[in-house]
């Protein structure tokens, strides 16, 4: 069950330079949900994600995470408000441990090894990982240590860029039992993927993004019903 709102966007406009990517955009993220963005590439998704982070500033518009309003906050700020990320490629510390990896995800929020425990009780592969240099994991491995270190904050929010790209159908079904386990607990999710059949079976309501712009949010149950929504937005039916 999902509650009220605990991330609000509205009217929000960003982009890069002298380049607008997002036009007037309202997205809502309930507690508990995981809310997926889907679109064509160049549609807006990451930039929506950036501009929650504040990795890309609102020229206009509001970013709400429960009160505190969020497009006046400097990017190192807003992990502490209880948002995670795990940014499309993982970027993690390639030279460092797994351990060490884990390390810099709980200094974010000065967090300890409670913390650290609850983490890899998620992703036990890590614990047999965790003095291994983060750059010899495979591409799943290096997908949960990212995914761990995100966790690491124990954010209320956490934000997931394409986290299935490129991986094997197990390691694909282990990181969605994972975001599955996540609502369990709480956690609010944004999820943005290419592929529909990796949406589909997570995620409770879906928005679709066209031009800088949430065109339709639709509960997901009536997306199987009626997939014309996909086709028409994304392109594959």
């Amino acid at each position: 069950m999902t509650g009220g709102p605990i991330l609000t966007i509205s009217k929000l406009d960003c982009g890069y330079g002298g380049v607008q990517v997002l036009h007037g955009l309202d997205l809502t993220l309930n507690r508990g949900e995981v809310l997926c963005l889907l679109g064509r590439n160049g549609a807006g998704k990451t930039t929506t994600l950036k501009a929650i982070l504040g990795l890309v500033k609102a020229s206009a518009g509001s970013i709400r995470m429960e009160q505190l309003e969020l497009t006046g906050i400097p990017a190192h700020e807003v992990p502490k408000a209880g948002i995670a990320y795990v940014p499309q490629g993982r970027r993690l510390f390639a030279e460092m441990t797994v351990s060490e990896n884990l390390e810099i995800g709980l200094m974010a929020r000065n967090r300890g090894k409670a913390v650290r425990e609850a983490v890899l009780d998620l992703f036990p592969l890590l614990r047999q990982r965790l003095n291994q240099r983060s750059g010899t994991l495979s591409g799943g491995e290096q997908q949960m240590l990212a995914m761990a270190r995100a966790l690491c904050l124990e954010p209320k929010v956490l934000l997931l860029d394409e986290p299935t790209e490129g991986l094997m159908p197990s390691m694909i079904a282990r990181i969605r039992e994972t975001v599955a386990k996540l609502r369990g607990m709480g956690v609010s999710t944004i999820l943005v993927e290419q592929r529909v059949d990796a949406v589909l079976p997570l995620a409770d309501r879906v928005a679709f993004i066209e031009n800088g712009r949430n065109r339709e949010t639709v509960g997901v149950e009536v997306l199987r019903a009626d997939p014309s929504a996909v086709k028409r937005y994304v392109g594959v039916g």
